[in-house]
């Protein structure tokens, strides 16, 4: 037996990621940037925050993004002055990655529109319950 669209979890999931991806692009084509390179401006600031100077790879690992796909993000963040990579002491065909003061700046800036776009995407559903849900979805295995 099939279920209908609007009893297919899968499919209202879909939709439902549809409408959220677009709010966000909306959100974030204001100041200049992409989702993808978001996500990666982001982690890389908050990596930068904690200390670290992160790589490619644990940028990418981070994120959850893929590794060619990221180098290609950063190329872009860094065409736009936001991130600057640095050849690594320890390893000479390393780079690691540190946000310049531009990307610092418009990193929280553009964290917070996202989080008030989620805000207002998620206001239906109580906020401890979307982050149940959607943790599991993400985490099945924890």
């Amino acid at each position: 037996m099939s279920l209908s669209p609007g009893e297919s979890p899968g499919f209202l999931l879909w939709h439902a990621t549809l409408r959220w991806q677009r709010d966000i692009a909306a959100t974030l084509a204001p100041l200049g940037l992409t989702h993808v390179q978001f996500v990666l401006l982001a982690c890389a600031w908050w990596l930068n925050g904690q200390g670290e100077r992160p790589n490619q790879l644990t940028l990418a690992r981070q994120a959850g993004t893929d590794v060619k796909m990221t180098s290609q993000v950063l190329r872009a963040l860094e065409g736009k002055g936001l991130v600057e990579r640095e050849v690594d002491p320890a390893d000479t065909r390393a780079k690691r990655l540190r946000v310049t003061e531009a990307g610092a700046e418009l990193a929280p800036r553009a964290m917070a529109a996202v989080e008030r776009a989620d805000a207002r995407f998620f206001e239906p559903v109580p906020l401890d319950d979307a982050l149940a849900l959607l943790g599991r979805l993400a985490h099945p295995q924890q």
